[in-house]
C-alpha cells in the first residue's frame, strides 16, 4: 500500500514539472522589429535647390538666385539679384547664341531696374597659356576681352548705361573646377556676371523700376 501511495506521488510530481516546462514564460520575450530601407523622393521642378514641398515660389526661372524658401534672393532689403553665365570655347572670347540669349534675359532686368548696376568678370584656363609664348599678361587680355564682349553687347543691343557695368579681369587666378580633364578646363573659359539692385523699401523699389505690361491697343 506505501509502494502504491509513493508511486502515485512519484507521478504526481512528474506531472508537475513537465507542465511547468512546457508553459512559456511570454514575459521576458521581446519583440524584434527589422528597419527596412524608406526611399524618399524629393521633387525639384524648377531647379533652384528648394525641394517642392517647401518651395515657396515654385516656378523660379533658370539663372535666379533663390532664398532658402526658395524666392529670388534679393540680399537687404528687396530688389533684383540676377547671375549670369556664359562659356568660351578654347582661345576665344566669342559669344555664342545660347549665351546671347541668356544675356538677352539680363538685359532686361537691367531695363527694368534702371538703377541696377553689373559686375562682369572674365576669366580663362591653364591650357590657353601657350607651352612657349603666352605670358600671363596675354592670358589677362583674353580674360579681358570675354569681359567687354559681355559688356558690348548690353550697351550696343539693349543701350545700357555703359557707367552701369563695371568689368574686371582674372585670367587663370580663379578656376572652378579642376584643370586636369577637359571639362574642368571648359568650365573655367568663362563670364561670370550679377547684375544688382538693392532697394529699402517697396515705394523705393517702385521709384526706381520701370512698369510693364501697360498696353495702348485700345486707343483709337
Amino acid at each position: 500500500m506505501n509502494i502504491l501511495l509513493r508511486s502515485m506521488l512519484v507521478i504526481s510530481i512528474s506531472a508537475l514539472t513537465l507542465s511547468a516546462c512546457q508553459t512559456a514564460d511570454l514575459s521576458k520575450q521581446t519583440s524584434q522589429t527589422t528597419n527596412m530601407p524608406t526611399v524618399v523622393i524629393n521633387l525639384d521642378r524648377d531647379g533652384d535647390g528648394v525641394p517642392d514641398d517647401i518651395d515657396m515660389c515654385p516656378g523660379t526661372p533658370m539663372n535666379i538666385v533663390t532664398d532658402e524658401r526658395g524666392c529670388p534672393f534679393t540680399g537687404m532689403g528687396i530688389g533684383l539679384k540676377m547671375e549670369y553665365r556664359a562659356f568660351f570655347a578654347k582661345g576665344s572670347s566669342e559669344l555664342s547664341p545660347e549665351y546671347q540669349l541668356e544675356l538677352d534675359k539680363v538685359a532686361a532686368k537691367l531695363q527694368e531696374y534702371y538703377t541696377a548696376t553689373m559686375r562682369i568678370e572674365g576669366h580663362a584656363s591653364t591650357d590657353e597659356i601657350g607651352e612657349t609664348s603666352v605670358s600671363s599678361s596675354q592670358l589677362n587680355s583674353l580674360s579681358r576681352n570675354r569681359a567687354l564682349i559681355v559688356k558690348n553687347y548690353l550697351i550696343m543691343q539693349h543701350q545700357i548705361d555703359p557707367n552701369r557695368l563695371s568689368t574686371f579681369s582674372f585670367g587663370a587666378e580663379q578656376p572652378i573646377a579642376s584643370s586636369d580633364t577637359e571639362e574642368g578646363k571648359s568650365m573655367n573659359r568663362r563670364v561670370y556676371g550679377v547684375a544688382i539692385a538693392n532697394f529699402d523699401s517697396e515705394e523705393e523699389m517702385s521709384m526706381n523700376r520701370r512698369g510693364y505690361g501697360i498696353t495702348t491697343e485700345l486707343e483709337d
